[in-house]
């Protein structure tokens, strides 16, 4: 069988990249408009949409990347090591802000950590054979782990898990499902998954603290981070991490479902039929999911499986919606920007966490209070961008959106180039 690409999907996979790009990067984090945010606790934004509509979209395109469903030590090979090189550059995100060698400080560290950026990047995404790549794989990831519980205090308080390493572990667990299971056996994995966790969050006694609480901070899945990954935690939380062990499991069935559908899609009947398939699908999802949510509330955070069903519904209904049009009705007329996002999103996640980190690093006198330092982010921000705007909300958008327009450039240089990374 003959691998098929669904520009939907790309298109979807685009869209979904640059309102990450665009919620991850305002111009000012004191002022953000409030869908471009995450919710406090329960409920969900239009940001919150962004994480598990990744996880789903991974899902959709894992039967698409592998149509003649072969198993064997290669292909477990080939998974593995994927898996790791994703996990590899998620944990290299919250390394180098900590990267530290021999005393240098400003623009030597900074050259210093994006020398190392380049080496990893290279290491993690450059076109190696299976055995080149295994090798570094793994001994990046030794180097992290050797780093993080080492005693060095730099990297003593290393944040461990994270959006890519999330990715990483349900892609792994995803493609073995595909390969090895029947799609019966897929659907009762995902309703165990969804029901055991709800079970577990709303059950079992937290030690040390009480009855079963859906509360943050008190919650079984904060205990666990707390026991497990203490001190290498997402930073502002104490006892929880909102990629955490325990809310992992759950997030293994946003790719689940996504399985589901791009196993509907390779389907041999009429394109429309498999839209409206998707469609139903989706709204059934959406439904079950607020029903779920009067007793297991949506939350991020958490990862509900209320908020599983919900998210995973709203994303099945957008592809549907996206597939008919650009792959049926065949309307592809103002698709193409996010497109050319939608094609090459590791070079999107890898590099654009990493350029903020470095700009805040380039510091110099503030003209207009010379007793004053300010970082290279902050002023381009604060002399460039916002002067225009009288309401500051709004020039805190514009500076994120002036950061996709750099972006769309980069990208459609790469696009033209048919240059595009992959791990």
């Amino acid at each position: 069988m003959v691998k098929e690409r669904l520009i939907s999907l790309d298109v979807f996979r685009g869209l979904t990249i640059l309102l990450m790009t665009i919620v991850n990067n305002p111009g000012d984090w004191g002022h953000v408009f409030p869908p471009l945010l995450h919710a406090e606790w329960h409920g969900c934004t239009p940001t919150d949409l962004v994480f598990p509509f990744f996880v789903f979209i991974m899902g959709v395109a894992v039967p698409l990347a592998m149509p003649d469903k072969f198993y064997d030590g290669t292909t477990f090979n080939k998974i593995l090591i994927r898996s790791l090189r994703m996990l590899c550059l998620g944990i290299f995100f919250n390394f180098f802000g900590k990267i530290q060698l021999f005393g240098l400080e400003g623009i030597p560290l900074l050259i210093v950590r994006l020398a190392i950026t380049i080496g990893v990047g290279y290491a993690l995404m450059g076109n190696f054979s299976s055995k080149i790549k295994n090798i570094l794989a793994f001994s990046i990831l030794i180097i992290y782990l050797f780093l993080a519980y080492s005693g060095i205090e730099a990297y003593s308080d290393v944040r461990l898990p994270g959006v890519l390493q999330r990715i990483a572990i349900v892609y792994f667990v995803v493609s073995l499902l595909y390969l090895k299971t029947s799609q019966k056996t897929q659907i009762i994995t995902g309703i165990v998954l969804l029901l055991g966790y709800w079970a577990i969050m709303t059950l079992i006694p937290v030690p040390g603290i009480g009855d079963a609480n859906l509360d943050k901070g008190t919650n079984l899945a904060s205990w666990l981070d707390s026991v497990l990954l203490k001190g290498h935690m997402y930073r502002g939380t104490v006892t929880w991490d909102p990629e955490g062990i325990l809310s992992t499991l759950p997030s293994i069935v946003n790719g689940i479902i996504g399985l589901l559908i791009g196993q509907l899609l390779q389907q041999n009947f009429p394109k429309t039929k498999k839209a409206q398939k998707m469609a139903i699908a989706g709204v059934a999802l959406i439904i079950v999911g607020l029903l779920w949510n009067i007793v297991f509330p949506i939350n991020k955070s958490l990862w509900t499986s209320s908020y599983v069903l919900y998210t995973t519904g709203l994303a099945t209904t957008f592809l549907a919606i996206l597939y008919y049009i650009i792959d049926i009705a065949d309307y592809k007329k103002g698709f193409k920007p996010f497109l050319i996002w939608g094609v090459n999103p590791m070079i999107v996640f890898f590099t654009s966490q990493i350029i903020p980190q470095a700009l805040v690093m380039i510091e110099f006198q503030n003209p207009h209070k010379t007793e004053e330092k300010i970082n290279l982010l902050n002023y381009l921000y604060s002399f460039w961008i916002a002067p225009f705007f009288s309401n500051p909300m709004t020039a805190s958008l514009a500076g994120a959106l002036v950061y996709v327009c750099i972006w769309t450039f980069i990208l459609w240089i790469f696009y033209r180039n048919k240059l595009i990374f992959k791990v």
